[in-house]
């Protein structure tokens, strides 16, 4: 399986560092304690700069001059000269020291803890991971460890992300949620300058403790409903569902319309609902809580993807498995409510 870390080839090292355990792919650097955010740059090869370098344009003629590209311009790393990407005149670059400089302004630099860090590519991606020092207590020991999550391009292909992940520990399960009114991430444009940035890091740490204290009562709960092994499997087939099509199938008990593909998956999830450890504690083992681990669980733990990278933005990204997530956490308040699985999507 690929992972798309970049190799750097003047350090022969990978652009990878976590605490603990090398998460992706035993690359990278593994330390023992957590890092300061200068500390982290250097372990996770992120120390390079990027400039926007003009462009030229050469024409099929080898007699004539390169022509200048106006109002645009690539990105280029300056220390091995990478082209990352082509962008605008108004595209402003975020460093990496800045991306770190952002993590530290959230809370004041005292308390977090960066766990991961590292460049996708040729560098024109990076990623950080930070775990903030409480935790959700779902029961009487189950833990929900709180992170914040950081990425950003050097390619002009996207904003920058940061966003709130609550992980329960035992598992490694990232548990997106999807309440009224709360988005868990803010994107911040390439063209922001630095006061609107620090605005939006401190509106970060207030989604947090905002989402933190709610899933902490929502989680509570839900660890208190019981639902059958039946109900569970109908409400997994419910959250997996992609389109409206196989939503109506579902609905009339059309089992036969439905895709092998479609049944293996929900197999799949509920045969880690059933026989994970994770998911026979006395918070999820029979209960709407475990409900919703089992389709978080499936995504982080049981599908398999192209690549690390596919992974994260199916986790964190928008993609598939948050999308599923954000599906299962209305299904099972509907749950919770209603005392019955809910046949809707909306």
């Amino acid at each position: 399986m690929a992972h798309n870390i970049n190799f750097n080839e003047s350090t022969n090292q990978h652009s990878f560092f976590s605490v603990g355990q090398k998460a992706w792919h035993g690359l990278g650097t593994i330390v023992l304690d957590y890092l300061t955010s200068s500390e982290a740059l250097q372990f996770a090869g992120l120390d390079y700069k990027v400039i926007k370098s003009p462009l030229f344009t050469r024409p099929k003629s080898n007699n004539e001059s390169d022509i200048y590209v106006p109002e645009y311009y690539a990105t280029l790393r300056t220390d091995n000269n990478a082209v990352l990407g082509v962008v605008g005149k108004d595209y402003q670059i975020v460093q990496n020291t800045d991306a770190f400089s952002f993590f530290d302004s959230i809370v004041d630099g005292d308390g977090i803890m960066y766990e991961t860090a590292g460049a996708l590519g040729k560098g024109e991606r990076i990623f950080i991971t930070a775990k903030l020092p409480d935790y959700i207590k779902v029961g009487k020991d189950d833990l929900i460890e709180k992170y914040l999550f950081l990425t950003t391009s050097h390619d002009g292909s996207g904003s920058i992300t940061a966003a709130f992940t609550p992980i329960r520990i035992c598992c490694q399960n990232t548990l997106n949620a999807a309440l009224k009114n709360i988005s868990n991430s803010v994107k911040i444009r390439h063209t922001s300058g630095a006061k609107e940035r620090l605005e939006l890091a401190h509106k970060v740490l207030g989604i947090s403790n905002k989402l933190s204290i709610e899933l902490e009562t929502i989680f509570n709960h839900w660890s208190t409903i019981h639902i059958s092994d039946k109900e569970m499997k109908e409400l997994i087939k419910l959250a997996l569902v992609p389109n409206n099509e196989v939503l109506a199938n579902l609905q009339k008990g059309n089992s036969e319309e439905l895709s092998t593909c479609f049944k293996n998956r929900c197999d799949h999830a509920f045969e880690y609902a059933m026989s994970s450890p994770a998911q026979l504690t006395t918070t999820t083992k029979g209960t709407v809580f475990g409900a919703y681990n089992a389709v978080t669980g499936y995504f982080q733990n049981v599908r398999t993807y192209a690549n690390q990278e596919a992974k994260v933005k199916s986790l964190l990204l928008g993609g598939t498995g948050q999308l599923r997530a954000k599906a299962a956490f209305k299904l099972c308040n509907d749950f919770a409510k209603h005392g019955r699985v809910v046949l809707s999507l909306n």
